[in-house]
């Protein structure tokens, strides 16, 4: 199977700013279209993670090298046949289309919402390292998804599950996604 068939095997990034939802609604979507799930979060540094957690935003030199692992990731699940729904900022096009260099045939999921829900929620996470104070920062560097990016914007504001059942019917319409379990 070619990295580009995504209808065997789709290629998923979750992204959005922080506090967006995208573990939960990522790994909610791998659940329900029968593909693994991995946080990108879990793929940077320890360096990187050092530095978020003081309050520091990376640069595009620190990005770089976990953006070629996300990627090289993808292009590992899009080869093995198993696919793979990742959860990833991939906040501007640049980092997008990285990870498009590794992995052609990857779609975008974007998160969006307002900053009030987004604040909230990332007040009320325990044990992840990335602080509110960060969240200015990230929402000023989002780039939304281009016209011409293979890629859906879902609105946080709305229950979970209705929130996963579109995405899933979007994902349908992009790559031949469709829910390997009941509904919610």
């Amino acid at each position: 199977m070619s990295v580009d068939d995504t209808a065997g095997a789709p290629l998923v990034v979750v992204m959005g700013v922080a506090g967006s939802g995208k573990t939960t609604i990522g790994a909610l979507v791998a659940h329900e279209s029968g593909s693994p799930f991995l946080d990108a979060d879990h793929l940077h540094p320890l360096e990187n993670v050092r530095k978020m957690a003081a309050g520091t935003p990376l640069d595009d030199a620190d990005r770089w090298p976990w953006l070629d692992v996300v990627g090289k990731r993808l292009r590992e699940a899009g080869e093995t046949g198993t696919g793979m729904v990742l959860a990833c900022s991939a906040l501007k096009r640049p980092y997008r289309d990285r990870i498009r260099c590794h992995a052609p045939g990857a779609v975008f999921l974007h998160l969006t919402g307002d900053v009030d829900v987004l604040s909230s929620r990332i007040e009320g996470r325990s044990e992840h390292f990335m602080p509110v104070s960060l969240l200015q920062s990230q929402l000023n560097s989002l780039e939304p998804l281009d016209k011409d990016e293979r890629g859906y914007a879902l609105d946080i504001d709305q229950f979970v599950e209705k929130m996963v059942e579109e995405a899933i019917d979007a994902l349908g319409e992009l790559v031949g996604v469709s829910s390997a379990q009941a509904p919610l």
